[in-house]
């Protein structure tokens, strides 16, 4: 099914797109895709940190694209609009080619790769494979909604109440408040946690939802969960 998003020049655009990214990781499918290439090439520029999921996204395909170009920049400066492109020539009631269909484990966002390239990523993939006992112990990015118990819940306090929780290995992040319905709103949160170090299924059953903060907070709910 076509996926498709309209005016990402505009605030309601970006909107639209933050709020498509809040329980997905890549525009489509579950790794990366010429669909997250082609929404990223859309945009102007990184988001507003506002918008926390689309922020999310829009680092981790950075990441994806400058990994694809190990090189040190000088500096370029590109003056004027792009070059036209050239007129098609004139056919006779040729139908036009199929469009082709990504395969979704193909992780190469810009075509062909020539054989430096391909060495490069095969050197990659071997020292992934040598320290993945070491990134397991890594960080991972964590979006949370933590839910009121109902619609006289102060979200200040709550929010606060959240925050409060501090341990090694825990930094929190960004966050919003989010209608649910019938006045009740939920607050969105990330978090990054040091796997090592804490237990995401802890925090939120031995400090969230009893303690102190359980006179605020009626459940956590985790919305993505992302290795860093």
């Amino acid at each position: 099914m076509a996926i498709s998003f309209d005016d990402l020049g505009s605030s309601a655009g970006l909107k639209s797109l933050d709020e498509y990214l809040l329980k997905r990781s890549y525009i489509s499918g579950c790794q990366a895709s010429r669909d997250d290439l082609l929404v990223y090439l859309a945009l102007a520029g990184a988001p507003s940190p506002d918008l926390i999921n689309l922020s999310r996204w829009y680092s981790h395909i950075t990441g994806l694209i400058e990994s694809s170009f190990p090189g040190s920049p000088v500096g370029v400066s590109l003056k004027g609009g792009a070059a036209p492109a050239p007129a098609a020539p004139a056919t006779r009631d040729v139908p036009p080619p199929a469009p082709q269909t990504p395969d979704d484990d193909d992780l190469d966002l810009f075509g062909e790769e020539t054989e430096e390239e391909q060495t490069a990523a095969a050197e990659r993939e071997a020292k992934v494979k040598a320290s993945a006992k070491k990134k397991e112990s890594g960080k991972s990015s964590v979006l949370m909604d933590v839910k009121p118990w109902d619609d006289e819940t102060d979200m200040v306090k709550l929010e606060a109440a959240v925050r409060a929780v501090q341990m090694p290995g825990l930094l929190w992040g960004a966050s919003k408040l989010t209608p649910v319905g019938y006045g009740i709103k939920k607050l969105t949160i990330m978090m990054t946690v040091e796997d090592e170090l804490v237990s995401v299924d802890g925090l939120i059953e031995e400090h969230l939802t009893e303690g102190p903060a359980a006179e605020y907070i009626q459940s956590c709910d985790i919305v993505a969960f992302n290795k860093i």
